[in-house]
This record gives structure tokens, C-alpha cells and sequence, in this order.
């Protein structure tokens, strides 16, 4: 039986899977060709071109089914009170999981320059974090989120009715076929960029979306020089296989190279170790819910199969945190981005 098979079966320690998780990632780098400047800049040149030959998302269904309509209570039962299923901010290094979905919320105020009445349009909803948010402070806007998952779109519509909120629209669709007839103060998407693959072809609709002084504001973790997709094949694809297939680590300047419809204003790095934080309460969370997490999968997956995913997310939550913590968080990072149409 393989590491990786008696991993998922409970049967290694957590350290020793942390301990062979770091060592993929220095696979990961050396693969890219991390120390040979020349070949790393071709395979990233020679894959932009493959991005602007590629419809704007792939696996659109396998993504659903890995993440976005798995029960939403796995995910109240891991991730914090706003269900940020993203990166999270620790601007002190010591906050709750919960404080930390707050600081990175408000965090995106400021860069994307969020305000009442407004019309905001979030790509990517996930299970509302940003649009429940925006919708609570900012009374006055009207708030679009899409997604293309149903149990996100019940989930948001009952959330909003629940405190109130009569500023919230969900469409739920595949971003391939979204068409929008409204123009948007902002547009706002979190870590949704990294499951699509035609940036020009989505950055154009995007510009097609936004009035004349709008702004796009995009959130993504990114490796901070190289590119790479993600793969399904082989045993140390593991993460492509069950968690991101059509997937991509996109690089910190890749969404540079389409700016033919809108332009960047401003960008910020945050060093990985935010994710690492994130990704470790994440885990903590699943593990003190061990018990209703079990019977939430078992629910969904069956009785061995239950099990068998159980163990599976804790090694995601754990593939996360050793990733972007690898070098001091230096390696893998978190980016934002503001654009402004041309």
C-alpha cells in the first residue's frame, strides 16, 4: 500500500504527513525549474499562451462536486462564523479564525474601495462571506452574487432572509455562459480566478460588466514567480485529483499579461503564512468536530467512504498549511488586485 493510501486511512501521523507533504513541495519546485530562470519563463510564456486558447473555465462540474455542493455543514462545521471558505487576515499573528475572517473582510473595503449604495457584483460567492458582509454594512447597495452551485445559492437566500437583508441577489451559473444586461459600481472575486483559465476572454466581460469609474478588485493565492496546472494523474497528484481538478496556481503577474480591457491600478502581496494560519484553524476546527463531521460524510459518502473523506479533508486542510507556510509563507502568497477600465 502506498504512503499516500495509508495516510488517508489514518494509519500515519499527522506529523510524518506534514513531513512528506513539505517534501512534494520542493518537488514542486524543482519541477517548475525554481533555480533555472530561462526554462522556468518559457514554460510560463508557453502556458499564457495556452490560457488564451482555452474556454474561461474547465471542470466546472468536478469543481461542484469536490467543494462548492458538498454539505454546507462540513464547512460550518470548519471554516468560521462567516463561512469564509478563503484565506483569511492575521495582521497581529494571533487572532481567532473568526477575527480573521473579519480583518481580511474589511481589508477588502479598503483596497476595493467598497461603499453605500453601490452596485456590487461578486464572482465566486462561495457560501456568501463577502456578499452577506457588504449586504449587512451597506443597506443601501444592491449586491449580485454568482455562483454555480445551488446548495450556495439556498444557503446565501436563507441567510439573508434570516437577518433581514432585502439587498441580495444570487444567480446561479456556470461563469462561462454568465451573461449580465446590468453595469456594477464593483466587481469583486475571491480565489475564484484560480478555476478559470481565459483570463482575457473573462477579463473582457468583466469590463463589459462595470460602468466607466468602476473597479474590479480580485483576491487569489498565487506562487510568487511560477505557474503551473494542476494535474490529475499520478499518485503525487493527489490535490488535483480529489480537490482541484481544471485547476491553476496562477503566478503573482499573471493577471498582468491580459490587461487589453482593463488596467491594473494597484496590487498587494501578503506572504502565505495568513493561508498557513487559515488552513491550520480549519483543520483544528474539523478536528474538534470529529464526531459530526464523520456523520455529515457518512451521510453523503456512505460508511467507509465517510470515513475515508474525513481523513482526506484533514490532509487538504494540511496540503494547505504546509504549502504556503513553506519558506516563511515566502514561496506561495496571497495577492489582491485593483483594476480600472480602459
Amino acid at each position: 500500500m502506498s504512503p499516500i493510501a495509508l495516510a488517508e486511512r489514518g494509519l500515519i501521523p499527522d506529523a510524518l504527513i506534514r513531513h512528506g507533504i513539505r517534501r512534494l513541495c520542493a518537488r514542486r519546485l524543482r519541477e517548475e525549474h525554481i533555480d533555472d530562470p530561462a526554462r522556468a519563463d518559457a514554460r510560463f510564456r508557453a502556458l499564457l499562451d495556452t490560457l488564451r486558447r482555452s474556454p474561461i473555465a474547465i471542470e466546472t462540474e468536478a469543481a461542484n462536486a469536490q467543494h462548492y455542493e458538498v454539505p454546507t455543514r462540513l464547512f460550518e462545521l470548519c471554516l468560521g462564523k462567516r463561512l469564509k471558505y478563503s484565506c483569511a487576515y492575521y495582521p497581529r499573528g494571533d487572532e481567532t479564525l473568526d477575527q480573521a475572517e473579519e480583518a481580511m473582510l474589511a481589508l477588502y473595503e479598503e483596497r476595493a474601495g467598497l461603499a453605500d449604495g453601490q452596485r456590487i457584483l461578486e464572482l465566486g460567492c462561495g457560501w456568501g462571506s463577502l456578499t452577506l458582509w457588504m449586504a449587512e454594512r451597506y443597506p443601501n447597495a444592491r449586491i449580485t452574487g454568482v455562483s454555480n452551485s445551488r446548495t450556495q445559492r439556498e444557503h446565501i437566500l436563507a441567510q439573508a432572509r434570516a437577518r433581514g437583508l432585502g439587498n441580495v441577489e444570487i444567480i446561479t451559473c456556470d461563469v462561462n455562459r454568465l451573461a449580465l444586461d446590468t453595469r456594477f459600481d464593483r466587481v469583486v472575486s475571491i480565489e475564484m480566478f484560480e478555476h478559470m483559465r481565459n483570463y482575457r476572454h473573462l477579463l473582457a466581460n468583466i469590463a463589459g460588466w462595470l460602468e466607466d469609474d468602476g473597479r474590479l478588485f480580485v483576491h487569489i493565492f498565487c506562487h510568487r514567480f511560477l505557474m503551473y496546472p494542476f494535474q490529475t494523474e499520478g499518485e503525487d497528484n493527489w490535490m488535483g485529483r480529489y480537490f482541484f481538478t481544471g485547476g491553476l496556481m496562477p503566478a503573482a503577474d499573471t493577471l498582468l499579461h491580459f490587461q487589453e480591457h482593463l488596467a491594473l491600478e494597484q496590487r498587494w502581496l501578503l506572504p502565505g503564512t495568513h493561508y498557513q494560519k487559515t488552513a491550520n484553524h480549519w483543520l483544528a476546527n474539523q478536528d474538534a468536530n470529529r464526531g459530526e463531521v464523520l456523520a455529515v460524510l457518512r451521510a453523503a459518502c456512505g460508511e467507509r467512504e465517510g470515513a475515508l473523506w474525513a481523513q482526506r479533508w484533514r490532509m487538504f486542510w494540511m496540503a494547505c498549511a504546509e504549502l504556503f507556510g513553506w519558506e516563511g509563507g515566502s514561496q506561495w502568497l496571497v495577492a489582491h488586485y485593483r483594476f480600472s477600465k480602459r
